[in-house]
This record gives C-alpha cells, sequence and structure tokens, in this order.
C-alpha cells in the first residue's frame, strides 16, 4: 500500500495545478515587489521625492498609496496591481470572492507584515488564516 503525499492546498480541496491551485512562493513574492514599486511611483508622482527622504506624513506615504491600491484593487478584482500582473488573486477558501470587508481587513494586516509568520503546509498566513482565504493561480 502506497501512501501519497498531500500536495499544498488538497486538505482545502484545491487543485494540484491550474486555476485555483495555490500559488507558489515566486509568484506572490513577484507580486509584492510589482505591487510596492508601483506604490512608490504613484507617491512619488503624487507627493515628490520627499516620500523617499523626509520623515513625518510624506514618510507614509508609499505603505497608503499601497494600502489603497491593496485594498481597492482586491476588493473590485479579486487581486492587487501586482497580483493582476503575476496571474494570481485571493480568494475564500470556498472560492468565492472575498469581498470588500475582507479586502480591507486583508490589506490593513499585509501592510502590518501580519502575514510574515506563515503557518502549514497550505501557505497561508495568520491573514488568510483569520479571514478564510487563500491567495491562488488564475491561470
Amino acid at each position: 500500500m502506497t501512501d501519497t503525499i498531500p500536495y499544498p492546498g488538497q486538505t482545502m480541496g484545491l487543485p494540484e495545478t491550474g486555476p485555483g491551485s495555490l500559488a507558489r512562493w515566486g509568484s506572490r513574492l513577484g507580486a509584492l515587489v510589482l505591487d510596492w514599486g508601483a506604490s512608490m511611483i504613484v507617491a512619488l508622482g503624487a507627493f515628490g521625492g520627499g516620500v523617499l527622504t523626509e520623515s513625518g506624513w510624506k514618510a507614509w506615504m508609499v505603505l497608503a498609496v499601497y494600502f489603497v491600491q491593496k485594498f481597492v484593487l482586491t476588493a473590485l478584482t479579486g487581486s492587487s496591481f501586482g497580483q493582476l500582473i503575476s496571474r494570481i488573486g485571493v480568494t475564500r477558501v470556498d472560492g468565492s470572492p472575498i469581498g470588500p470587508l475582507r479586502a480591507l481587513a486583508r490589506a490593513a494586516m499585509v501592510s502590518i507584515v501580519l502575514p510574515a509568520v506563515v503557518i502549514g503546509p497550505d501557505r497561508r498566513g495568520i491573514n488568510d488564516l483569520l479571514l478564510g482565504t487563500v491567495v491562488v493561480n488564475r491561470r
């Protein structure tokens, strides 16, 4: 008798590959870099170079832009800017959209780096565990 080793996401009923399967770490990291880079560009354009050099309120503008785009785009499309380009997104574990309240809570938790502690083999951070969400492939 051979025991099959479960793949990440199998316990949640997700497919092993393709649309709806768990997003890989590389895609997730790439999306984060794209999100942060785009937020820096928008903040620089809207508030000037002080967002990178000054203290005070300007020092928070890149994070503020990041939070807003993460919330708005995830609420509307299920993906942030970087996730759209990386073709990954966030859904509830049952596959339904996360909706605006979960998108708001998730954007807030990601902005304060709460998901830095990843729990379990299913690539889900504390934010995803608390909100019943998962990051999946869209392709």
